[in-house]
C-alpha cells in the first residue's frame, strides 16, 4: 500500500511538474505576415480619421473610442477584429455614418490606446468596459435604436455580448464574419484561421485545466501570436495573453449564447473569405439558432468585407433593413 501510495504521488509530481513546465516554457510563434490580411487596410483612406476621445473604466483606464457624425436616433457601435483598432473600422463607420447612424468604434481593451496591448485585468473586463461605455454615452446620447456590430474576433465578442448580462443594452446585433470557436463548422481546420494566428496549444491547454481549479495567477501570459508585419504599426497588436484570448470571443458554448439572445441578430460573411469557410457560417450558427439570417457578399474576401465598397455597401443595406 505504501509503495502504491508513494508510485501515485510520483505521478501527480511529474503532471505538476509537466503542466508547469508548459506554462512556463512555451509560447506562440510569430507567423508571417499575411499580405491578404495587410493589403486591404493598407488600401482605406484614413485622412478624415475622427480623432481619439476618452471614457474613463471603472478600474480609472482611459479607455479610447472614436465617433461619427449621424442620426442620433440610430447609433451603432462597432467592434473592430483580432491585432487591431478603431482605425480598421473606419471604412464601414463611414459608410454607416453616411447611411445615416451615429457610429462609435472603440479600441477594445489591450488594442489601440485602450490600456496596454495585448492583455486585460481579468476575463470580464471587456464586458464591463462595454457597459462602462454605453452607460457614458446615455449621458449624452439617448437613441431610440442601438445596433452592436463586430468584425471577426469582434463577431465573436458581439456574440458573446448578446448572450449575456449586457447584451439588454442593445437593440440588435450584426456578426461580421465571426470567428465562433477554433472547432466551429467555419473554421479552417488546420490552418489556424488561413494562418492569421499561432497558438501556444500545450500551455493555452494547461492554462485551461488550471483555471477550472481556481488558478489564474498566470493568465496574463500569450497564447496567440497573429500575422502582423515586421514593421507593426503602433496601432496593431501582436500577442494575446490567455485572459485577453478568453475574453475577445463567445464563450466556450457559442450556441448557447445564441439560445440566451433575446434580440434580433444576423451574420454576414464574405464569399471569397481565405480566413474562415463562409459557405459553412449558417450551418455553423444554426446549431443555436437554426433560423439565423446569414448573408454572404459575392467577390469579397475576410477583409475585404469591412473595407471595400461592395463588402460595406451590403453591411449597410443589412443594417438598414431592421432585419
Amino acid at each position: 500500500m505504501r509503495h502504491a501510495i508513494t508510485a501515485i504521488s510520483g505521478l501527480v509530481l511529474l503532471a505538476i511538474m509537466a503542466i508547469a513546465g508548459t506554462i512556463a516554457f512555451d509560447r506562440p510563434g510569430m507567423p508571417p505576415a499575411l499580405a491578404n490580411i495587410s493589403v486591404p487596410f493598407q488600401a482605406v483612406d484614413l485622412s478624415d480619421l475622427p480623432p481619439i476621445s476618452h471614457v474613463t473604466a471603472r478600474d480609472g483606464t482611459d479607455l479610447a473610442y472614436r465617433r461619427y457624425p449621424g442620426n442620433p436616433d440610430r447609433l451603432v457601435i462597432l467592434i473592430h477584429g483580432s491585432a487591431g483598432s478603431s482605425i480598421g473600422m473606419h471604412a464601414l463607420a463611414k459608410a454607416l455614418s453616411d447611411a445615416g447612424a451615429t457610429v462609435i468604434t472603440p479600441d477594445i481593451r489591450g488594442h489601440g490606446q485602450s490600456g496596454a496591448h495585448g492583455d486585460i485585468a481579468y476575463i470580464g473586463q471587456l464586458e464591463d468596459d462595454l457597459d462602462d461605455l454605453m452607460t457614458s454615452l446615455d449621458k449624452t446620447h439617448r437613441a431610440s435604436e442601438t445596433t452592436l456590430i463586430g468584425f471577426s474576433s469582434g463577431g465573436g465578442f458581439v456574440l458573446r455580448i448578446a448572450g449575456g448580462r449586457v447584451g439588454q443594452r442593445f437593440d440588435r446585433f450584426i456578426l461580421l464574419a465571426p470567428f465562433l470557436r477554433h472547432d466551429a463548422p467555419n473554421v479552417r481546420i488546420g490552418t489556424a484561421s488561413g494562418g492569421w494566428v499561432s497558438v501556444a496549444v500545450p500551455r493555452l491547454l494547461a492554462l485551461s485545466l488550471i483555471n477550472r481549479i481556481g488558478i489564474t495567477m498566470f493568465n496574463g501570459l500569450p497564447v496567440l501570436a497573429f500575422a502582423v508585419a515586421a514593421s507593426n504599426p503602433a496601432h496593431l497588436t501582436t500577442t494575446y495573453s490567455y485572459r485577453l484570448s478568453a475574453n475577445f470571443q463567445p464563450d466556450d458554448d457559442y450556441p448557447a449564447d445564441l439560445r440566451r439572445n433575446t434580440r434580433p441578430i444576423m451574420a454576414m460573411g464574405g464569399a471569397d473569405d481565405a480566413t474562415f469557410r463562409s459557405d459553412r457560417l449558417q450551418a455553423a450558427l444554426a446549431i443555436g439558432k437554426p433560423d439565423i439570417r446569414v448573408d454572404l457578399v459575392p467577390g469579397v474576401g475576410h477583409i475585404g468585407l469591412t473595407t471595400t465598397p461592395t463588402g460595406t455597401t451590403a453591411i449597410v443595406k443589412a443594417w438598414s433593413s431592421r432585419f
